[in-house]
């Protein structure tokens, strides 16, 4: 079923406010101010130039806000306006929608307001991505797909995670790997899940005669490993060639995967060679991730090659994409989106092998870095704030 089915009528009006008429609204348009505060903020954070209020440190804080903050503002945009396609039922809009993303900014805001309890602050934060999930079961299990409501306990245990994550800034849970890294691979778990569904789907759409291959042996590799991954990066004491080895062969499905889905006509839509560059991403930051399991590559670098370089461009790309069809506009992007695009990857270049083969000019690509990504964020948000803010173009309900 695909994120363009018809989906239920709801009125902009009957809703109130235009931007609380679906969830991409409000939650792409907090995606993408946070993208752009957040990056800004990290160089002057790093350096103990500003300080959080509570109990970050600065990399904690950067970590957690970029995966739990930006990326979930992210899902839950793109999941509560696909579930309704997919579903044909409602899902949260109007005042449910904004106390969600209201009860969304207040976690992102409470921990740099000074004397507010460390535990209204963990409350508020964790509580976020488990109200999200229950406000999708209604419409999914409405909906005839019973794969779809997989989505339900992955969202859950990314809730778990983050409240894992806190426990572990707090000094309480020592018995469990790296919480930073092991929800990166429940977002590419997601992320894959996605990608399987709507980048074959909008190629064959825009490209005439395009037919993309699809095997079975790697789509159900491809959950599987990561499955994995995610399972032995929460165990502390995992070998670091098993890591390795998964990462490994992770990285040659989702190559295969790529290499099915590929046609070079797709170089000439922004909109389309956004998504294969942010996939593409995946198999590198996979691969290098394998060399930094046995010590070949920096860790840090490998991991940002995911974070940055898949996420940043796969979620950026979906947001211009879903935003504008969604909107009652032509689906491709302008110019100034096709450079944000170029600009947020050149982030990734910097950050993850400017680092990693420059490391005596460290903090110089940070700064760089950061500032790229600020700027193909602002790029989209500046150009996104009016479409998110106002009704459909074409009159339709969203």
């Amino acid at each position: 079923m695909s994120l363009l089915k018809q989906s239920p009528q709801t009125s902009n009006k009957a809703n109130g406010w235009a931007v609380l008429g679906l969830g991409f609204r409000p939650f792409f348009l907090l995606a993408g101010c946070a993208a752009v505060l957040m990056m800004a903020l990290w160089p002057l954070v790093w350096r103990g130039q500003v300080a959080v209020a509570v109990h970050y440190d600065p990399i904690a804080w950067h970590a957690h806000e970029m995966l739990f903050g930006y990326v979930a503002a992210v899902i839950a945009g793109f999941l509560l306006t696909a579930v309704r396609n997919w579903s044909g039922a409602e899902t949260w809009t109007g005042s449910r929608l904004g106390l969600l993303a209201l009860l969304w900014l207040c976690g992102r805001v409470l921990p740099w307001l000074p004397g507010v309890p460390v535990a209204l602050v963990v409350a508020v934060d964790v509580a976020f991505l488990p109200l999200l999930a229950l406000s999708l079961v209604p419409a999914l299990w409405q909906g005839s797909s019973r794969v779809n409501r997989l989505l339900v306990p992955l969202i859950l245990a990314m809730g778990l995670v983050n409240l894992l994550s806190h426990l572990q800034m707090l000094g309480v849970l020592d018995l469990a790997g790296d919480m930073r890294r092991v929800m990166p691979a429940l977002i590419l778990l997601l992320l894959v899940m996605i990608a399987g569904r709507v980048v074959p789907f909008f190629a064959a759409n825009v490209l005439p005669g395009f037919t993309p291959t699809v095997r079975p042996w790697v789509e159900r590799l491809t959950p599987a490993s990561l499955g994995l991954i995610a399972l032995f990066t929460a165990w502390p004491v995992a070998p670091s060639g098993l890591l390795a080895a998964l990462w490994s062969l992770f990285a040659l499905a989702q190559a295969v995967r790529l290499a099915g889905w590929f046609d070079r006509r797709v170089f000439s839509i922004a909109i389309l060679w956004i998504l294969y560059l942010g996939y593409a991403w995946l198999v590198v930051g996979a691969f290098l991730n394998a060399l930094a399991a046995v010590g070949l590559f920096p860790p840090s670098a490998a991991l940002h090659a995911l974070t940055v370089g898949t996420i940043g461009s796969f979620t950026i790309g979906m947001m211009a994409r879903v935003a504008r069809g969604h909107t009652g506009r032509p689906i491709d992007v302008g110019w100034s989106m096709a450079l944000a695009f170029v600009v947020v990857n050149l982030a990734v270049l910097v950050r993850v092998f400017g680092t990693a083969l420059f490391s005596s000019h460290y903090a110089l690509w940070i700064d760089l870095s950061a500032t790229l990504w600020v700027t193909g964020f602002a790029l989209f948000t500046a150009h996104y704030l009016p479409m998110l803010l106002r009704p459909r173009v074409d009159g339709k309900p969203g």
